[in-house]
Formats: structure tokens, sequence, C-alpha cells
């Protein structure tokens, strides 16, 4: 049996959304800047694509800019902004994806930038009080806080983070990529000025994203070498990609209660199950409430088997992740967990959930760590 549970890593890409993109990676195929009729076909897709984006986010066309996915849009928002908007200092926090992180860290190294960070509860949640203040006591300043942590799950207010922003005329950047598709969004109604997405994150394809541009904000090209995405974004449009992106978030705008309420009901039902079936079992961060309900980071007690936990899992045919897809070939260990202060000594497993997994998989999944952490094995904890 084969169980995919890293659902936060990548998603399996939706039928729909693959026959959407079929002909245009066949019978439509001109280059979109090209002025013929082939051209003239795929440029008008790409509009297309693009206003259904901007009608999900309720904002106008001319502020969405296709990207190769939510990094090159993060890379963008952060250094385009302390380039052309004459910011000296920045605000993040430790469990930023690195794509945020390494960017702001870097810009700092070059002397670019003062880089704070507001302070964290023990479940990952941004300290609104600290970040008052950190606004109030710098010049203008750079905000970047992702919606929904990566890892742990976590939401922001985007709303109340947005007027705090708004009070110290503060840019703000938030990194919606965990949380595209599976929220609404209504960007009228919040005082944000970059977001960005990653298409895989809901069902679409891979190596295609966007970023939000607010038209109270104008930054310079990231990529210069052509005329593409209005000037701002040199390079032939990734045509099929920008076509799959947009029919899902079509789809995702279209079933997102069901979704939401069906994942809610697996991912509640694995935390029921892991809570009764193996003891000194923890979470990390908010796993239930004001929280991303397609991700759950589970704390396991230290036995023989924990060291190997998620080749065990692989090997019994289920795919989780220690952490970010992006890190998590390396031995350092999740930098969320340590910047929340969780016991790093102890194992910890994300499972991450989609409309395609089932109760059943559950069970299956829990039966398999009730062999790995054995009664015999949990009688020397």
């Amino acid at each position: 049996m084969k169980i995919y549970l890293d659902n936060a890593a990548t998603t399996p890409l939706d039928k729909e959304v693959f026959d959407a993109m079929l002909p245009y990676m066949t019978e439509h195929f001109g280059n979109p800047s090209s002025i013929h009729s082939y051209g003239r076909k795929t440029r008008a897709a790409i509009e297309g694509a693009r206003k259904t984006v901007a009608k999900f986010l309720n904002v106008s066309p001319a502020e969405i800019f296709f990207t190769s996915g939510g990094t090159e849009a993060d890379n963008q928002a952060i250094r385009c902004s302390i380039h052309d908007l004459g910011i000296k200092h920045a605000v993040t926090t430790k469990i930023e994806h690195h794509a945020v992180l390494h960017t702001l860290e870097a810009l700092e190294h070059e002397g670019k930038i003062k880089l704070s960070f507001v302070n964290l509860s023990s479940n990952g949640h941004v300290d609104l009080n600290h970040l008052d203040q950190l606004l109030k006591e710098n010049e203008r300043t750079f905000v970047s806080l992702m919606h929904a942590n990566n890892e742990i799950g976590n939401l922001l207010p985007l709303e109340e983070v947005g007027a705090i922003c708004e009070k110290y005329n503060a840019v703000f950047h938030a990194d919606t990529v965990q949380t595209m598709g599976h929220y609404a969004m209504d960007l009228q109604k919040t005082n944000v000025h970059f977001i960005t997405c990653a298409a895989h994150k809901f069902h679409g394809p891979k190596g295609v994203g966007f970023l939000y541009i607010s038209n109270k904000v104008n930054i310079s090209p990231f990529i210069y070498g052509g005329s593409q995405e209005r000037n701002m974004r040199g390079g032939t449009e990734n045509l099929y990609g920008i076509i799959g992106l947009a029919k899902a978030l079509e789809i995702a705008s279209r079933d997102m209660i069901e979704h939401k309420n069906h994942i809610t009901e697996v991912k509640n039902y694995m935390i029921e199950q892991l809570k009764a079936s193996i003891p000194g079992v923890e979470f990390n961060g908010a796993c239930q409430d004001n929280c991303l309900y397609t991700v759950l980071n589970v704390r396991f007690p230290n036995t023989e088997n924990a060291e190997m936990l998620l080749f065990n899992l692989d090997i019994a045919g289920i795919a989780a992740s220690g952490g970010s897809a992006c890190t998590s070939g390396s031995n350092q260990g999740s930098h969320v967990l340590r910047g929340i202060g969780a016991d790093v000594t102890r194992p910890s497993v994300r499972f991450s959930f989609s409309k395609y997994n089932t109760k059943e998989e559950v069970d299956y999944t829990v039966n398999k760590l009730k062999e790995l952490f054995g009664v015999k094995e949990m009688s020397k904890l």
C-alpha cells in the first residue's frame, strides 16, 4: 500500500488541471509574444488565466505577475522593495520559509538593511504587540510574515497585521504559498502589498506561481530580458503552467468548503487515533486551533526506532516529512521547531493532507506507527 501524506511539499496534479493544460502542450503552442494567430491565441489564454487569479483575490489583473513559483516571487518582493522603496529595516520571524529568511539575511549581510525578528509564542504565533513596538521604534519597515507556516501550520491574522503595518506606513509581504487555494482571500479588505503563490501546493503544476504587487507600490523588474509580464519579468511565459495554475485555483475555489471539511475531518481523526494509540505523543504548533487544516506536526517519544522513523515509514509505503521539503535532506534539523523552542531531541514528523487522503489511510499509518512504537518499547519511557 502506498500512502502520500506530504502534501505541504507538493500535491498530485488534478486530472482536470492536466486536461486543461494538454492542448497548450500540443495544439496551442505559439509564443505569446508573437503577433500572428498562434501567438494571439496563447496570449489570450494567459490573460484569461490572469483574470481568473485576480477574481479569486478581488484585485485588478494588472496586479498579478506570473513567476516560476513561490521562491522567485518571495525574492522579487523582498529584493525589489529594499532596492526601490528606500527601506533600511525589515521584520520577519525565525520560522519563515528559507526563501524569505535567507534572502533577508543575505541583504543584512550585504549591509542593505537592519533585520529584526518578532517574538513568537510557543506554538508559533506572532506577538502582535512586539510587532507594533518594532514598527514604532524603527524607520519605514519591510514586514515579511507567512500566512501559514509550512511545518507547524500556525495561521497569521492577515488583516490585523495589515492594519498594524498601515499604522506605521510599513510595506507588508505575506508568503501565502501554503494557504493559496485553501482559503478565500479578499485583498480589498487587507492592507497587504505583496503575496506569493506556487501552483503545485493546490494540485497545479510545478514550476509556476505568481506574485501579487499592489498598485500602491512601484518596484522594478527582478528578471530583465524582455517585455513579458508588462515589462516586469523577462522570459517566455510558462504557458501551460499558467493555464494549469488558473485551472487549479478555479477548482480550489469551486470546491473549497467541501475540501476543507473533508481534510479537517481526516486530520482530526488522525489526531484522535494517535492520542489513543501512542502514549507520550505530542503536537508541535497549533495543531487544531487557529491553524492550517492541511498540516499536522507530530512529536513522538524517543525509542530505539525513533532515529529511523521516517525511513521506516517510507519502507512501509508512507510518505511523510521531517520538515520543509526544501531542507529535509540536511542534518541540521528543523529551524522552525528550534525557533519555537520545541524539544528537537525527540523525533517529529509532518503529516500533511489533501482532498485525496482518507481515514483508511490514517488507520494504516497509525497501525504502522503502533508497530514501530510497540508496547514493549513504550514501557521503557
